[in-house]
């Protein structure tokens, strides 16, 4: 469900100076440009439950702990065109509340208003899954949404 919601809304990327990262509720998407002509050989990519890695050419573009945790075993990693990595890594946490703001402990941080729109976006994307007969993608939210928006599990239906 996520994919289709993210093909009509768009991402809310953060930059980084390999490239940017974003997320949805369920996954943390990273894109790494490399050297034009990168093979596969050439790249060394370790995906933890909690740490990362990725080599390129032997040179570091990063390595740490992770902000928060993801299922290593569905962790996946492409190399596109011999010029873009594309990492794929797998929230155990799946709630809108959990919106990370930064992909590295203290690295790669989400700037105030990226911060923002990742949050507003994982809120209007749990109100699409709550609500499967609307369509959500162009909708603009304001008010409490920090923490994945209020919580109407209390009320009756």
């Amino acid at each position: 469900m996520s994919v289709h919601f993210e093909e009509r809304s768009g991402v809310v990327p953060c930059k980084t100076p390999w490239g940017s990262w974003y997320q949805t509720m369920e996954e943390v998407f990273i894109e790494v440009h490399v050297p034009a002509g990168t093979s596969a050989k050439e790249v060394k990519c370790r995906l933890g439950s909690r740490d990362i890695e990725l080599q390129v050419r032997g040179k570091e573009v990063f390595k740490g702990r992770l902000f928060d945790t993801t299922v290593s075993d569905e962790a996946t990693w492409t190399l596109e065109d011999k010029c873009l990595i594309r990492i794929v890594l797998m929230k155990t946490n799946r709630e809108a509340g959990n919106c990370w703001t930064s992909l590295l402990e203290g690295e790669y941080c989400a700037n105030a208003w990226v911060q923002d729109q990742m949050q507003r976006k994982l809120t209007l994307e749990r109100f699409q899954r709550e609500n499967p007969g609307f369509d959500f993608s162009g909708a603009e939210i304001s008010g409490n949404f920090a923490g994945g928006g209020p919580d109407f599990s209390s009320l009756q239906k």
